[in-house]
Formats: structure tokens, C-alpha cells, sequence
């Protein structure tokens, strides 16, 4: 019996670590209020395409939401309200078995973009949006230059509803 209830105490124990792991932090972005939790659960969104920044030297997943998924899949010209985007930025090393090739190393920055024609409006592109920095001590905060960059650079995809990711497709 005792072997039993102590069973019972890991396994509750290893269920509410777990439950921890994949909480995201409270963070918000000052000028919108979207917050790092609005993408609780992306971890069940579809990878749709990856990219390498050669400036920041940093590879880069993008997920979308089941909206945003559909919709990228069968090339939505414009994207329905409620479709999200995830960008996840990894710094990159060089892998120990294999150098020539490069893999992901740490997550630097998890970046997203929401459509929302109610509450957003820059010119009209009806995205909000959300950026979250790692910082030295490995800790996350909302970027401290605010959202301005973020509009004044999607502003070059104006012609894709602003948005730099295609659908990637495997096969």
C-alpha cells in the first residue's frame, strides 16, 4: 500500500511539473496588451515555415494557429480574423557530430502576430502584435521598443497581407 501512495505522489508530482513546463509567462505587450499567454497550447499549432536570419544569425519556426493553417494551405489571400502566427528565433551552433551543419541552439525571442479587424488597425493591416525577448538571465520580457518596428517592417509585405511566411509544403 505504502508503495502505492508514494506511486501516486510521483506521478501527481511529475503531472504538475509537466503542467509548469509548458506554462508561458505573464507578459504583456505595454501599447496593445497581448500577452505571451494569448499562445498558450502553440505547441499543438502546425510548423508552416522556417526562416534564416542571416543579420541575427538566428533560425527562425513559424507556426500558425488551425485558422491561419487552413487558410495559408489553401492560399487565403487574406487572412481570416483569429488566424495567429508564431515566430520562434533560435540562435544556432554547429552540430558536434556532424560541423558542417548547423542546428537550433537556444529559443532568443517568440514573436507573434494575431488578426483582429475589431481591435487592430495600422494602416490597414488588422494584425496585432507581440514580441518576447530572452534576456542574460534567461528570463523573458516584453520588448521595450514596442510594436512601431514591427508595423513600419510588415509594411513591405503589404501586397501578402503583410505577412513574409508562405505555406511551405513538403510534398
Amino acid at each position: 500500500m505504502r508503495f502505492i501512495f508514494s506511486f501516486f505522489l510521483l506521478l501527481v508530482s511529475f503531472v504538475s511539473a509537466s503542467e509548469d513546463r509548458f506554462k508561458l509567462p505573464e507578459l504583456t505587450m505595454p501599447e496593445n496588451n497581448l500577452s505571451f499567454s494569448t499562445i498558450q497550447g502553440y505547441e499543438d499549432y502546425h510548423i508552416v515555415a522556417t526562416h534564416f536570419r542571416t543579420d541575427k544569425k538566428e533560425l527562425r519556426y513559424i507556426l500558425a494557429n488551425p485558422i491561419a493553417y487552413e487558410a495559408l494551405k489553401n492560399k487565403t489571400e487574406v487572412m481570416p480574423d483569429g488566424s495567429i502566427l508564431v515566430k520562434i528565433g533560435w540562435d544556432v551552433e554547429e552540430m558536434e557530430l556532424f560541423p558542417s551543419a548547423l542546428e537550433a541552439k537556444e529559443v532568443q525571442r517568440v514573436e507573434y502576430m494575431i488578426k483582429d479587424s475589431k481591435r487592430f488597425d495600422h494602416d490597414g493591416d488588422h494584425w496585432g502584435y507581440a514580441r518576447f525577448v530572452k534576456q542574460e538571465n534567461a528570463e523573458y520580457k516584453s520588448w521595450d521598443k514596442g510594436t512601431h518596428s514591427c508595423i513600419s517592417c510588415h509594411q513591405i509585405a503589404k501586397e501578402n497581407d503583410y505577412l513574409f511566411t508562405r505555406y511551405q509544403k513538403v510534398f
